[in-house]
């Protein structure tokens, strides 16, 4: 008779735990995911070409000459002030012979008329002492009015001529010195006529073509990538852009992948397109000889890494104008408030509101209320079954 009660009893524990699994198979099956500690980097990317990062017009500083010889082509390497073209010099050539023979001929006459203003010098102070004499002897009586009248005039005469040939020696200095100036105008044009670069680079751009006019108002002849440095003229959100900072490292891929370069943030841009709304950063590269102008790459640029406290973002919804977390505890769903951090990839920093291990509801949009019991299924359970 004593077996009798605890046959029941055990009965009635099996009844009760048939009756748990049964409840807990009723409940909804949510797949959870527990927070997890690991690195999260806060990443801006941006996208634009590559270009030089400042490019140099040579133009000819002699129109009207043809171009004789060309001394560079494009990709190559230059020096500061190294040739690229030689223009045509046989005008010049001549202009300067002409002009040098009318210098030679203002000389001649400056030393002609210097030699006129000696013999008129002398014979203007022998004019004088004549006027001279001539006032003392009319004062004597020994001679007439009229011929000291012809002394004094002849004088006059005599120093006018002085005055005269200073005056041309003083034209023929002016005319030797326009001469000379024209030769040194020459001489300048002439050593222009050597196309040269201002800056060391690489040249990107030929135009000049042998037998062509030179002309500065046309196309540059040559342009030139001033030390061959290119960079990354990239285009980047408005949110991305406040994050960012001169010096700041960036990885370069290039389209295609082909191949990575690293390089630093040299400038950016204060506004933004008022079109697009994109702000705009310029990244020089370490190496710039692995990159072409022209290429289209994307840039990733590092702004801050740390260890945090992680969730994927399906994980995360709103709320009542609030971030939140479906917190899964004993089966029971509360929604958690949560401060989110840095976004990597698929998942984002919980910088408060959770702690590493607490399991939430894997996907936001699942339909469970505060409160709600649930049967948590892990993720990697859930991969299993399927």
């Amino acid at each position: 008779m004593t077996v009798h009660p605890i046959v029941l009893f055990a009965a009635d524990a099996a009844t009760t735990d048939a009756a748990a699994a049964t409840q807990v198979q009723n409940l909804p099956a949510i797949v959870v995911t527990a927070a997890e500690t690991r690195e999260v980097i806060d990443r801006v990317i941006a996208t634009g070409s590559v270009q030089a990062v400042e490019e140099v017009y040579v133009t000819p500083l002699v129109d009207g000459l043809s171009i004789r010889t060309l001394a560079a082509d494009v990709g190559d390497t230059i020096a500061a002030d190294g040739t690229l073209a030689t223009l045509n010099d046989d005008a010049l050539v001549l202009e300067k012979s002409q002009t040098e023979a009318s210098l030679a001929k203002a000389k001649a006459a400056l030393a002609q008329i210097k030699a006129q203003l000696v013999e008129a010098k002398a014979n203007s102070d022998e004019a004088i002492r004549v006027r001279e004499r001539a006032q003392k002897l009319v004062k004597s009586g020994s001679q007439s009015q009229a011929a000291a009248d012809q002394a004094l005039a002849a004088a006059d005469a005599a120093l006018a001529r002085v005055n005269s040939a200073e005056q041309a020696i003083a034209v023929s200095e002016a005319d030797i010195t326009v001469a000379q100036s024209q030769i040194d105008d020459i001489d300048l044009r002439l050593a222009r006529t050597a196309v040269k670069s201002p800056v060391a680079g690489v040249v990107s751009v030929r135009t000049a073509k042998i037998g062509a006019i030179a002309s500065g108002g046309a196309s540059p002849l040559f342009t030139v990538i001033r030390d061959g440095e290119i960079e990354l003229k990239a285009d980047v959100s408005e949110d991305g852009i406040l994050k960012l900072a001169l010096g700041q490292k960036a990885t370069v891929t290039l389209a295609g992948g082909a191949a990575k370069l690293t390089g630093t943030i040299r400038l950016i841009e204060p506004t933004l397109n008022p079109d697009s709304r994109l702000g705009r950063v310029y990244i020089r590269f370490d190496e710039p000889g692995k990159a072409r102008a022209g290429m289209f790459a994307s840039a990733e640029i590092v702004v801050e890494q740390r260890e945090g406290v992680v969730l994927p973002l399906s994980a995360i919804t709103t709320a009542d104008g609030k971030t939140v977390a479906r917190k899964v505890e004993d089966g029971v769903v509360k929604l958690v408030p949560v401060e989110t951090g840095i976004q990597d990839g698929q998942v984002i920093e919980i910088v408060s509101g959770l702690a590493a291990g607490d399991e939430v509801v894997a996907k936001a949009g699942a339909y469970v209320r505060d409160g709600d019991r649930v049967n948590p299924v892990h993720a990697e359970q859930a991969s299993a079954t399927k």
